[in-house]
């Protein structure tokens, strides 16, 4: 999958990883990039991006998108929501799981038959959360390891129609959502560059900065991603 005369979608496109994405692709000679916002508005001055407003929990919202995407290659689904909570919360989790799991579901199957037409692929934009819990964002880290399984599940039912699903796994990033973290963290451009560096070169699972990179070989290798192959083999191949 080249990115060079691509149609592609990006959720969550107003600022950090989003924005990042939406620059890259340009960049890289992407034919259109609707950029989709909540409020619709994002200042870019490239005749080839279109703003489009999508809160992607909002089902209307998803389906007026849809009625205004001719054709879609790309899927990035990247819009996302961490809080720092307890668990005690429930109303936190909740709100976590309907916009990490619940919001890529959707807008997913809205826009499954222009990606199926087009032999397309969708990018799930995650977390290293997604594969071991953060404690001081445990709804966070479940919506991402619900998102994960999402990811892992539409990769194996969409091969028999030629959708490939890429999963990019990062650790901390220098965005709004990482702001009060003292740790180091990845430039939202760089983590950019390395999502469409591992879709150009065929990765299914993308470690895009440092500290996600050097647990990389050994998930590629490990027990977890074997699973992953063998369960893929039972379904049934599409006729």
């Amino acid at each position: 999958m080249n990115i060079q005369n691509k149609t592609i979608l990006i959720t969550g496109a107003n600022r950090g990883i989003g924005r990042a994405l939406v620059t890259e692709a340009l960049r890289r000679g992407a034919k259109r990039v609707y950029a989709g916002t909540r409020s619709g508005e994002l200042q870019n001055a490239d005749s080839r991006v279109t703003p489009l407003t999508l809160d992607v929990t909002n089902t209307a919202q998803i389906q007026a998108a849809v009625e205004k995407v001719e054709s879609l290659d790309i899927l990035i689904n990247n819009a996302g929501l961490a809080l720092y909570d307890d668990l005690s919360d429930r109303a936190a989790l909740e709100q976590s799981l309907a916009i990490n799991l619940y919001g890529p579901y959707g807008v997913t199957q809205a826009f499954l038959p222009l990606l199926t037409g087009s032999r397309g692929a969708i990018i799930s934009v995650l977390s290293l959360s997604s594969i071991a819990a953060v404690p001081f964002s445990p709804a966070y880290s479940i919506s991402k390891a619900a998102a994960f399984s999402l990811s892992q599940s539409l990769r194996a039912l969409l091969a028999g129609r030629g959708v490939k699903v890429h999963v990019v796994l990062p650790g901390p990033v220098d965005t709004d959502m990482t702001r009060d973290l003292d740790i180091s963290k990845a430039s939202p451009e760089s983590v950019a560059r390395a999502i469409f560096d591992g879709v150009e070169k065929g990765e299914e699972d993308i470690f895009p900065d440092p500290m996600s990179a050097s647990i990389a070989d050994s998930w590629r290798s490990g027990a977890a991603k074997l699973l992953e192959r063998q369960f893929a083999a039972f379904v049934p191949e599409r006729r």
